[in-house]
């Protein structure tokens, strides 16, 4: 008879997770700067630090005020900085550089099987829809396969797909930019610097994040049913829906000409757009209703004061709570106040999810975490560690 194995003491497990983290942000921070490596290569070969240069500062005007977008819609639960860098910098550097290479394969074998110029057919329509899409819709997956409780719902979703986005359009534009600069300089309204950022940085800033947003939602969707059948169908459909949309659009601007561009954005990319902010404001407000309807009973348990219930109830009356923290005791407790509101959240959000049923295990376990988590924030806030 074999003897049993001995346990693994909570420290020994908590070391050997840590340890794979570190072991994992190593290995993924050394695929991000090899990536960016070879894409600064790549854009240097073909038009010269000068023009990356320019290209770059021009690249930083439109992907400022879409990462500062993505941020306001995720002021309820903040989501962690290092997730949401991670995010920005896989669609960057890793997205980037895989689509890279497989739209030129495709752009080569493009040429050979249908003739010299056709490439872009190929390129535009098929490769580069399915190949950008599913480089910047992995690291959503993979967040979460890996980190299922970073998704409380659709939010999250569209939060994390589209500073992916964001990262990928953010590189992308370098080389927009840059070869713009390369063959006509800054130019004018219809060449140049100037005629590319009016197209990609004023008319056009949200493209790629709208068509991987689609995905986000899919995985939102995922994340906040118990149906297996939509936990799969639901990302994949998203794809698909980002997949589309990317191939309409890239088919108007290479094939269309002016006027079908323009009906495509007029008709297509602009009520969708519309639509999804809609479903943005709809979901922030449901948030809202979720957090509101939870706090009473947290405070009749005791988890948090009765006083606090109408500040934590709105984002105006959290703003204040921290401000005036922040007057009287610095920002080191404005801070800890801050990550006290975000522990409520989560919490008041897992509760709505359990709802009034027994809780599976792992939702329990998960409601016990945040449980504990919870008290240590508000010991910190109040000054009263331990």
């Amino acid at each position: 008879m074999t003897a049993p194995e001995a346990p693994v003491s909570p420290r020994l497990d908590q070391f050997a997770r840590r340890r794979r983290a570190v072991i994992g942000s190593v290995l993924g921070l050394t695929v991000l700067g090899v990536s960016g490596l070879v894409l600064l290569g790549v854009a240097t070969a073909r038009v010269g630090f000068e023009a990356v240069l320019v290209g770059a500062l021009a690249a930083l005007l439109p992907v400022i005020p879409v990462v500062g977008a993505f941020l306001w819609v995720d002021r309820w639960e903040p989501e962690p900085a290092r997730l949401l860098l991670a995010a920005f910098l896989w669609g960057a550097c890793g997205a980037t550089a895989s689509a890279l290479l497989v739209n030129d394969t495709a752009q080569h074998l493009g040429e050979i099987l249908l003739g010299h110029g056709e490439g872009d057919l190929i390129t535009s329509v098929i490769s580069a829809p399915l190949v950008e899409e599913a480089g910047k819709g992995l690291f959503v997956v993979a967040l979460l396969w890996r980190r299922r409780h970073e998704f409380d719902g659709i939010v999250d979703g569209i939060v994390y797909s589209g500073m992916v986005a964001a990262g990928f359009a953010f590189t992308e534009n370098i080389f927009y930019f840059g070869r713009a600069f390369a063959e006509y300089g800054l130019g004018g309204i219809s060449s140049g610097v100037i005629a590319v950022f009016i197209l990609r940085g004023v008319l056009s800033p949200f493209a790629h994040p709208l068509f991987t947003v689609m995905l986000g939602i899919g995985a939102g969707i995922a994340a906040s049913t118990g149906n297996r059948a939509i936990k799969v169908l639901a990302p994949v459909a998203g794809f698909l829906l980002a997949v589309t949309l990317h191939a309409l659009w890239n088919g108007a601007a290479t094939f269309g000409g002016g006027l079908g561009f323009l009906n495509t954005y007029f008709a297509i990319m602009f009520p969708i757009f519309i639509a999804t902010v809609a479903l943005v404001i709809w979901q922030r407000r449901r948030e809202q209703r979720v957090i509101t309807g939870e706090l009473p009973e947290m405070a009749s348990n005791g988890w948090i004061a009765p006083s606090e219930v109408k500040l934590l109830a709105t984002l105006p009356g959290r703003r204040w709570w921290r401000s005036a923290v922040h007057k009287r005791s610095g920002e080191r407790a404005s801070r800890a106040v801050a990550e006290y509101q975000v522990a409520v959240t989560e919490l008041a959000f897992l509760r709505h999810r359990i709802g009034p049923g027994p809780a599976p295990r792992e939702l329990a376990d998960r409601h016990s975490e945040l449980l504990v988590a919870l008290t240590r924030a508000r010991e910190i806030a109040s000054g009263s560690p331990g």
